[in-house]
Order: C-alpha cells, then structure tokens, then sequence
C-alpha cells in the first residue's frame, strides 16, 4: 500500500465480519485518529502505544454497531463508548449520523463532533477531508486524504453497502458512487470490509471491476437494485 511519506494510513482487520479500522495522523507528530474502532478497543489502543502515536480523535463512517458499537441481534459490539472510557477524545460523525451514533452507541451530545461535507480536520500537517456519501445510511461518510480514500460501507472493491436496511435509500446511493466515481483513477480506495480477494485497490482499477460504478443512469440503477 504506497502513501505519502508523511502520512500515516494503517489498515486493521478487526472482528468476526472482516471490518477494517485505520488509523491517520502525521507521521512527524505522530498524532493520528482512529477510523471505525469497534470489537477490539483494547487491542486498538495497544497498537497505537506501541507505534508511540498520541490518539487525538475517532472518526466514524456510519453508525452501524460493527463500526462503531453498540447490539445488534444477540451481538454486543465495544466501540467508541468503549474507547472513551480511555481517552477522552471528539467522535467525529456527520451531522445526519449523530443522532444514530448516540443511540446505538449510548455516548453523549458533548462527545460528538458534527461535521459537514467538505469540512476539513488537520491532524498535524495532514488534511482530512471529509465527504457525505448518504445511502447506506442517511449520514455515511468517507474521508479523503491526499489521494486516499476511506471508504466505508460506501464503496467496497467489488460492491457498494445495502440499500435495504433501516435509513438507507437506493437513490441516495447512486449519486454517492457517482461522486466517488469521479475521484482520479490513482486514488486508492480503503473500504470498510475485506470482502474481496485484495484489500485495497484504485480507483481507476475499481472502476474497471465493480459493476455497481459501470452503472451510469438512474433509471438502470433501479432495475438493477430493485428499486
């Protein structure tokens, strides 16, 4: 995985469902947030002191338990509640995902940081941007880096997140993947699953592979969605 030399950008496999979590910071500062933490708050932390890294902050993609905690089922996920017990650090969630990362999460107002599409966080000199990508649920985000990009369960290499649970919307997912499609080829795409035979890809190489990117008119969309 080739990325600036000054940023840091480490992607962990996490859980019994393949998540990944990542850490980004600034490799001189070593400051870094965590991306996604859930299922093992511990393990994460142990990671960063041992890299000698200063957590300054938790961004979160969506607010579904295995990226963030919370129950689901007859499962109980650790996550930012978790993480908070042992840093008091923002949780960073988009401004249409924060009342669903309260409620599943149980973390409160004043531990939630609201951002907005195109908002922009420094950690050290280095520069997240962070991008609405609603579909999978009414808040997902992903986070653009340089010329990376976390993505979620927005984007994954060979598919995109469900549009068939609780706040998702097949159209609202169509024109995200159309935006993220227009990103340069040379991106490379972190997803928020290990669902397909390499863990990272471009963007111009999950272009080529991912039916769902190929697809570039509403109306086929639906068809293709069941919408």
């Amino acid at each position: 995985m080739q990325v600036a030399e000054q940023l840091i950008v480490e992607q962990i496999q996490i859980g019994p469902m393949q998540n990944f979590a990542y850490l980004i910071g600034d490799r001189a500062t070593r400051e870094v947030v965590v991306v996604d933490p859930a299922w093992d708050i511990l393990g994460l932390l142990g990671m960063i002191e041992e890299r000698d890294y200063k957590l300054t902050g938790a961004l979160l993609t969506h607010y579904h338990p295995d990226h963030c905690g919370g129950s689901f089922g007859q499962n109980t996920v650790e996550g930012v509640s978790r993480l908070l017990e042992h840093h008091s650090v923002p949780i960073y969630a988009n401004e249409h995902e924060a009342a669903g990362v309260k409620k599943v999460t149980g973390i409160s107002d004043s531990d939630i940081k609201k951002v907005t599409s195109g908002q922009k966080l420094k950690i050290g000199d280095v520069e997240i941007e962070f991008l609405h990508t609603p579909g999978h649920t009414p808040g997902s985000q992903c986070f653009r880096v340089k010329n990376t990009l976390i993505s979620g369960d927005t984007l994954f290499i060979d598919g995109c997140g469900r549009v068939d649970l609780p706040g998702s919307n097949t159209d609202d997912m169509f024109r995200s993947l159309q935006q993220l499609a227009s990103l340069p080829d040379d991106t490379l795409l972190l997803p928020g699953h290990n669902y397909s035979a390499v863990p990272h890809a471009t963007m111009g190489e999950t272009k080529r592979s991912n039916t769902y990117l190929k697809i570039k008119d509403p109306e086929t969309w639906k068809m293709m969605m069941g919408g």
